[in-house]
């Protein structure tokens, strides 16, 4: 199965795409970080109110755990954009925190210190029905996979192009996820863990000092077995052929009872809930996976009915580490290689996936994740084994003509060459596996913190804590900021009073197979 394009007629492919479209590109992040104490240890604080409302806030809010906070940009034109109001909001954030106290954000994807996992808190959103909704949803969470999974945290890069039908969003996703090892490769940061995240579980890890497990030659164990996986999800083969198809696989697991869970119930015999349902899947997110097709949805609206009715908006990619070495969490050269990345996905063949290749698929992420840079390493396509190596080469080659016209349609929004730059420096790295960032993360932790992930996790918050404490956020900006969590608080009020349902009806008619829209007439 030849999935490559070839250089003309990958020029073709972008002379088809035009300088405007490419211009038209846009990006953005949602940044997950646990908050955590001095000494490296979970912090079990409320959400801080000067931060505003988790439940309303555009920018800033939770995920899983109360202590789990998540800053989210606007979609921009260019990645320095992106990355000057992720600064900004980070600058507020630190702020606040250290108004309060020694709290800081912990810098790697894999946690800190954790308490037992009953003590891990989980995220609070109100009282209101939708806020209670998204509290039992994490509660259900728990249940299913633990508090410890799912307080891993990473960092999500939203990405749209004018024009892109949902056909070809998902001939894009297929692509994504048959190349996604070279992102794992190239930008895995988490090749260790603290002992405690491990306790009580099997695990093929192995000691590195004192309360350190590693992987030698690991990239990322959030996104191998440790990560976000479960028994329950790898029953599902979910196909990227269609929309259609895609929605009828996540209606099917949203609506299948599923026994283990019909075991835990929605309510425990106090009456507390336990989780919204007992299907397969609660909502839409709980379906884990490298990328989502994505669309924005009305208030109250189920994602899978958003995307039935007015198709793929755009895409989020969900594998990317955070990188405890940039203060962001991420580089713009590695925003800038995303871009090439998945417009490569987009303009190269596309060949259906069978239920075969998806299995495939998932070996070879396995494998990356927990061996990507051991020498020789082999990986599965089209049935046959290719060295890792020679795979990800030779996408790169394909890489260079897309970079290229990139630098020459957006010059004057970019740096000079930025593009280009940014796959040579991939090309380098591929020849030099001991400068990737799982490379760094072990040779920084061995030799100036005796092997203790934690240590060197806990010394590079404490130097980002006062990298952005150093930095001057505007006046203009404070207030727009605070005003806004102001505004949050209110709206969350605001939701509150002009509730009247019972949750329980209003959770009934959240769940109902009726909110998740229909197929449409076409592919009846």
């Amino acid at each position: 199965m030849d999935h490559k394009l070839g250089s003309k007629a990958l020029g073709q492919a972008l002379d088809g795409l035009g300088a405007e479209r490419l211009r038209g590109m846009r990006r953005g992040l949602e940044k997950e970080s646990l908050r955590v104490r001095p000494d490296g240890h979970l912090a079990l604080t409320p959400h801080p109110w000067a931060l505003g409302s988790a439940l309303t806030h555009p920018n800033i809010t939770t995920d899983f755990s109360e202590s789990q906070i998540e800053l989210i940009t606007g979609a921009h034109a260019n990645s320095a954009d992106v990355l000057q109001e992720l600064s900004l909001l980070h600058r507020f954030t630190y702020a606040v925190l250290a108004r309060q106290g020694e709290e800081m954000l912990w810098v790697s994807s894999m946690p800190c210190g954790l308490p037992t996992d009953e003590t891990i808190p989980i995220a609070r959103y109100g009282s209101s029905n939708v806020g209670r909704a998204k509290s039992v949803y994490r509660m259900g969470l728990s249940h299913r996979y633990g508090r410890r999974m799912q307080t891993i945290s990473g960092i999500h890069y939203n990405w749209s192009l004018p024009g892109v039908s949902s056909e070809q969003y998902f001939a894009l996703i297929r692509n994504f996820r048959r190349h996604a090892f070279l992102l794992l490769y190239l930008f895995g940061a988490s090749p260790a863990v603290c002992s405690s995240f491990v306790e009580g579980r099997p695990h093929e890890l192995q000691p590195l000092a004192g309360a350190t497990m590693h992987m030698p030659h690991g990239t990322s164990l959030r996104m191998g077995r440790l990560g976000y996986q479960s028994d329950a999800q790898s029953s599902l083969a979910v196909s990227y052929n269609s929309l259609e198809g895609y929605a009828a696989s996540l209606h099917d697991a949203l609506t299948r009872p599923y026994a283990p869970y019909e075991a835990v119930g929605v309510r425990n015999p106090g009456g507390d809930y336990s989780q919204l349902s007992t299907t397969l899947l609660q909502i839409e997110n709980e379906f884990y996976g490298t990328i989502r097709p994505k669309r924005t949805i009305f208030p109250g609206e189920r994602p899978l009915h958003a995307l039935r009715e007015r198709g793929v908006e755009y895409v989020e990619v969900r594998l990317m580490d955070l990188d405890p070495f940039e203060p962001l969490g991420i580089a713009q050269p590695t925003m800038r290689f995303l871009d090439v990345f998945l417009l490569h996905c987009l303009l190269s063949p596309s060949p259906p996936d069978s239920t075969e290749e998806i299995a495939a698929l998932g070996r070879n992420q396995h494998r990356t994740a927990a061996r990507g840079r051991e020498p020789g390493l082999a990986l599965e396509r089209d049935g046959s084994q290719i060295a890792l190596v020679d795979w990800g080469g030779a996408l790169l080659q394909d890489f260079r003509s897309i970079a290229q016209r990139l630098d020459q349609d957006l010059r004057g929004s970019q740096q000079e060459g930025a593009h280009i730059q940014a796959v040579e420096q991939a090309v380098q790295a591929m020849k030099r596996p001991e400068d990737l960032p799982s490379a760094r993360v072990l040779r920084a932790l061995t030799r100036d913190h005796g092997g203790s992930f934690t240590a060197f996790a806990r010394s590079r918050s404490a130097q980002t804590r006062q990298y952005f404490l150093g930095q001057t956020l505007p006046d203009a900006e404070e207030a727009r900021l605070r005003d806004l969590s102001a505004q949050s608080v209110q709206e969350q009020q605001r939701i509150e009073s002009l509730d009247t349902l019972p949750f329980e009806i209003y959770r009934q008619q959240y769940i109902s197979p009726e909110r998740l829209g229909r197929a449409k007439a076409a592919v009846l």
